[in-house]
């Protein structure tokens, strides 16, 4: 099939391109950068220059490239994340907002019969530790999340509601391998490495990883099968961070993360990390496993933090 993907340059896009050329597939990917393009067409597929907020070249390109399926992966996320700033994930969410709606006027221009776009496992911290893809979404989380899961919501009513189009939403989980805040210059690394990532109170809040190349794997999925919908991407192991956090740190030689109260995690990071630290829920990929026939290379986060090839 000919599959036009956004993002193509991304920490997805990088693994996703190679496996859908693998895979037998005819590849346009778009990049937002001239120095990207080269690495597209290295990989061997077409590479295509092209901002999503200017409609028109978006939709020239799109029909151009004529393809079946339309695959969504474009971020903005900034290299370091601040949590304090309420405006850190703005220029995301407006890709998820108006990016999107230009995609799709693009997608339903040449023809598409199929969309997929990345979203994110982020659910609210209530009930259950491990959600299925109908539980409520987070969409009043603290800033800078909380106007992201609206942008989220935006997204995916958009996709899923997409005329004429079969639209499936991939909510990956936390991505760790190259290009991720993981990754041995990441971060988060960088924080482990500095203690600057402690355990708060009991470590409750559940995380579900997922490395970047076994989200390619279920990117291909998607494109070759499937139910439209909503999916989560996650690997097989929901764990909290009381649990995750000492193994990251041991695999990427930092010292065991020390404890903090609520209180105190609060008061020095706010409330959005406490939340996460103490209350966030993980979610379950019975369903990709069931009607997208994907398994994840990776099962648990614990082979892939052992690998440092994984890792990046």
């Amino acid at each position: 099939m000919k599959v036009f993907v956004a993002g193509a340059s991304g920490a997805i896009g990088r693994p996703l391109v190679p496996q859908l050329l693998a895979a037998g597939h005819e590849v346009t990917g778009m990049t937002r950068r001239k120095e990207n393009a080269a690495l597209i067409r290295a990989a061997g597929a077409k590479a295509v220059v092209c901002d999503v907020f200017d409609a028109a070249t978006l939709e020239s390109a799109v029909v151009e490239a004529a393809p079946e399926v339309v695959i969504h992966e474009l971020t903005a996320l900034p290299p370091r994340l601040d949590l304090k700033s309420k405006d850190a994930l703005a220029p995301t969410n407006r890709l998820r907002r108006e990016g999107t709606r230009n995609l799709i006027a693009a997608a339903k221009a040449a023809g598409a019969r199929r969309l997929i776009a990345e979203s994110i496992a982020f659910y609210v911290p209530e009930g259950d530790w491990v959600k299925s893809e109908d539980a409520p979404a987070f969409g009043e989380a603290p800033e800078p999340f909380g106007e992201a899961g609206r942008a989220l919501e935006d997204l995916e009513r958009q996709v899923t509601r997409a005329e004429g189009m079969e639209g499936i939403v991939l909510r990956y989980g936390s991505f760790y391998g190259p290009g991720t805040v993981y990754e041995s210059e990441g971060w988060m690394t960088e924080g482990f490495h500095k203690r600057r990532m402690p355990i708060v109170g009991k470590g409750t809040g559940t995380f579900s990883f997922i490395h970047v190349a076994d989200a390619a794997s279920a990117t291909v999925a998607a494109v070759e099968r499937g139910e439209p919908g909503v999916y989560n991407v996650v690997d097989d192991e929901p764990a909290p961070m009381s649990e995750w956090a000492p193994v990251f740190a041991a695999a990427v030689g930092a010292k065991k993360p020390h404890r903090v109260s609520v209180w105190l995690a609060r008061l020095v990071a706010g409330s959005t990390v406490a939340t996460m630290a103490t209350e966030m829920r993980g979610a379950s990929n019975a369903k990709a496993k069931r009607q997208l026939g994907w398994r994840p290379r990776y099962a648990s986060w614990r082979q892939g933090f052992a690998d440092p090839a994984a890792r990046g």
